[in-house]
């Protein structure tokens, strides 16, 4: 029988400790990020999220989380994470090219006052940097979420969450707790007002 690849747990745990001891750095654009959406709600606008396998799962946690709840009672809070909708997806990706198919839908539905989460661990998803560009196009807020090197995305958006790592699935790892921190965040402004608006 053969012996299973030798894998040095705590070196991977350690490396998870570390890039998030890192990521303290993010903690402004975190802050910068929680402002923006919380106006757009407050505005009446829409949050909207995408992303592609693992980060498309982050997307819909995030809308998931506010159309929810998240921790505290409140009222629902308008999200919606472009990847969800199947029919949309493949009709887009059919009729025109996958690249489109988050971009077709912020041109149809995003509004000036609204803002974009895109996710990206590279940031050069190329469906998501034109998601970006369509949103800027049409006044929408653009946050990026990427890894450190932030990509072509952190160019084409108002604010760059980049987590200090190269490895995808450490930077998806602290792109959860981005969102959590920042569900937290916007779920606090609307829990503490009265009506929960």
């Amino acid at each position: 029988m053969t012996k299973p690849p030798t894998v040095d747990v705590k070196l991977m745990l350690r490396e998870r400790v570390d890039v998030f001891m890192r990521a303290g750095e993010i903690a402004p654009a975190l802050e910068q990020a929680a402002v923006a959406c919380v106006g757009a709600l407050r505005a009446g606008g829409t949050l909207w999220t995408c992303g592609n396998g693992g980060s498309a799962a982050e997307a819909q946690h995030f809308a998931a989380e506010l159309v929810g709840r998240y921790k505290r009672e409140r009222e629902a809070l308008r999200a919606v994470c472009l990847s969800d909708n199947i029919a949309t997806l493949t009709s887009v990706s059919n009729d025109y090219e996958f690249v489109d198919v988050f971009a077709r839908q912020v041109r149809g539905m995003a509004k000036a006052g609204d803002v974009l989460l895109a996710f990206s661990t590279s940031g050069n998803s190329e469906n998501v940097l034109r998601a970006a560009e369509a949103a800027r196009k049409n006044g929408v807020t653009v946050i990026g979420l990427t890894g450190a090197s932030g990509g072509k995305l952190a160019a084409a958006c108002d604010i760059a969450i980049r987590v200090p790592g190269q490895d995808t699935p450490l930077i998806q790892e602290v792109h959860l707790a981005v969102v959590h921190v920042l569900c937290d965040l916007i779920e606090a402004a609307f829990a503490s007002a009265p009506g929960g608006r």
